[in-house]
């Protein structure tokens, strides 16, 4: 078989814009009908996913879910857990049920967020408390991209859904964005199969931070599940427990973009790239383990 990567294609997938880089056009379009399967059932958008189904009946009764959401829910709560609590997806109380859908006010929701209060029994899930939500926006696209490689079984692929990306197989030359310029912060390429995710409220609006000195956290591990839940709690941390989890956590790749220009990058993202080139406008303080 010619492992040489097709032509990728775009498609568009969860709210966003993806890019599909796979050894053919069928298998192209095989990886983004695996993720759209994906979307139907994780998207709070459609009304009919189990996402929406369980947010419906939080507080209610236990919605019996497919394998693939039950993991994805998992996941999210395996996260909640090293993070202290920072990354959440019952955040939807506040980002569904009251911002956008205006059912409660912001201060009860902020009561409802407690990613201890759902609910597994067997392969069926409930929100303990009634107006609880499920936001998978902090996880979603990067756990779909790490479901779609795991059931493509290809030797090589690129897939990437707006900040969340994963390359195996092969090397390729990437760039993180600078959201105060529009231009490239950092062009790398990979030295191993990676996952990278990049969070900040430019992007996505649904992050509670309780600081603002960070502009921009990018995170780069295995897992791109992983990669998207840990970019967006750490983007959400105060600075001494950002700190800590890093230090925690070793196998997770960090770089984060301060307001000031200044840039923190642990030891672990230095290890995944042979090449790492910043591009900046006036002189970054580059500190490292």
């Amino acid at each position: 078989m010619n492992l040489t990567l097709s032509q990728g294609k775009s498609y568009y997938l969860m709210g966003t814009y993806s890019y599909i880089e796979m050894t053919s056009p069928e298998l192209n379009k095989k990886a983004y009908e695996i993720l759209r399967d994906i979307e139907v059932k994780l998207s709070d958008y459609i009304d009919s996913s189990e996402i929406s189904k369980i947010n419906a009946n939080a507080g209610k009764r236990f919605v019996k879910v497919s394998d693939v959401t039950l993991e994805m829910i998992k996941k999210a709560i395996e996260v909640s857990e090293k993070s202290f609590g920072y990354f959440d997806i019952t955040i939807g109380a506040l980002t569904i049920n009251a911002k956008r859908l205006g059912k409660i006010d912001e201060i009860k929701a902020k009561e409802l967020v407690n990613f201890k209060n759902i609910l597994i029994k067997e392969d069926s899930v409930m929100l303990k408390e009634e107006n609880m939500a499920i936001d998978p926006g902090g996880i979603g696209k990067g756990f779909a991209i790490e479901k779609a490689y795991e059931k493509l079984n290809t030797k090589r692929g690129f897939i990437s859904i707006g900040g969340d990306m994963k390359i195996w197989g092969h090397k390729k030359t990437i760039a993180i964005k600078d959201p105060r310029n529009g231009k490239s912060l950092a062009q790398m390429v990979n030295f191993k199969d990676v996952s990278i995710s990049t969070s900040g409220n430019y992007l996505r609006k649904h992050i509670v931070t309780p600081e603002e000195d960070v502009l921009q956290v990018t995170v780069a591990h295995e897992d791109a599940g992983f990669a998207d839940a840990f970019s967006t709690a750490i983007f959400a941390m105060p600075e001494k427990m950002r700190r800590k989890f890093i230090e925690d956590n070793p196998d997770v790749g960090v770089l984060i973009l301060y307001k000031d220009g200044s840039i923190y990058m642990n030891k672990k993202f230095m290890e995944l790239f042979e090449i790492l080139i910043f591009k900046t406008n006036k002189t970054a303080e580059k500190k490292h383990d």
